[in-house]
């Protein structure tokens, strides 16, 4: 065999070998970055310290942190007027909530303690334990979702508080990091990822990321007082489909339009 014609064939066999190489590892899909859409901004208490947002038939609730001042409270959305507010123990630091079956529930951060809240009346009414630390609630009309700051978002039983099962978000093979807030949205749950002005589009049923959205415009970071007052607040109203956000200590509420 002649010096050209082993060197032709050398570079076809590399030629295979990198496309076998594509094939077994394609590049990364992940979904594309989409800004979300401004429709208007309302007033928000810049002293709250927003952990979680819920909204029902009009009526929005808020849960915010801090040790000493932490609160669930009931917020008049075109003012940001507080209606109603209870107070939580000074040894807790609040954290996400949800509304199910005629309840709020209110996690903490490091106490292992959710707080569960009559809704009409925002008395509470019990708690429940869970191992690890406290972040974001939602609920599917049935189950309760937990984050605590890891990959992994805890399915559990609003009745008999127990883990039915775990989901594990990743963006391929990537997994993904500090997931905070979370928001049921048309089947998608949605969830703020902390010291990030992005919300991650996950699958309740596989927890792949399904995409990815872009609130760095509502309240630009060179505006903030600090880092610490980041993106951090989603709720959606079933009935309106109006979404809002929010973060920790902004002077804003922000209905927003999700991206085509």
């Amino acid at each position: 065999m002649s010096k050209k014609a082993w060197i032709g064939l050398s570079c076809l066999g590399c030629a295979v070998l990198l496309g076998l190489v594509a094939f077994a590892f394609p590049k990364d899909r992940t979904p594309t970055l989409k800004p979300i859409k401004l429709v208007t901004a309302y007033n928000h208490d810049a002293a709250a310290f927003s952990q979680g947002l819920v909204v029902h038939d009009g009526e929005m609730f808020e849960g915010t942190g801090q040790y000493g001042s932490s609160d669930l409270r009931k917020v008049e959305v075109q003012t940001g007027k507080v209606l109603e507010n209870v107070p939580l123990a000074k040894e807790y630091f609040g954290e996400g909530i949800t509304m199910l079956n005629g309840n709020i529930y209110q996690l903490t951060w490091r106490e292992n303690v959710c707080i569960v809240y009559d809704q009409a009346t925002l008395k509470a009414t019990g708690t429940f334990r869970y191992t690890g630390e406290g972040w974001g609630l939602a609920n599917d009309g049935k189950y309760l979702y937990l984050s605590d700051g890891t990959p992994t978002i805890r399915v559990i039983d609003p009745v008999k508080f127990n883990v039915v099962r775990q989901i594990r978000v990743h963006a391929g093979p990537r997994k993904v990091e500090k997931l905070n807030e979370l928001e049921f949205v048309n089947g998608e749950l949605l969830a703020n990822v902390w010291y990030s002005d992005h919300i991650v589009r996950i699958s309740p049923k596989t927890g792949e990321v399904l995409g990815w959205l872009d609130a760095s415009q509502l309240y630009p970071a060179a505006q903030r007082p600090s880092r610490e007052h980041v993106l951090n607040g989603i709720a959606f109203d079933q009935v309106t489909s109006k979404l809002y956000l929010t973060g920790k200590n902004w002077p804003h509420l922000f209905e927003v339009q999700l991206p085509e």
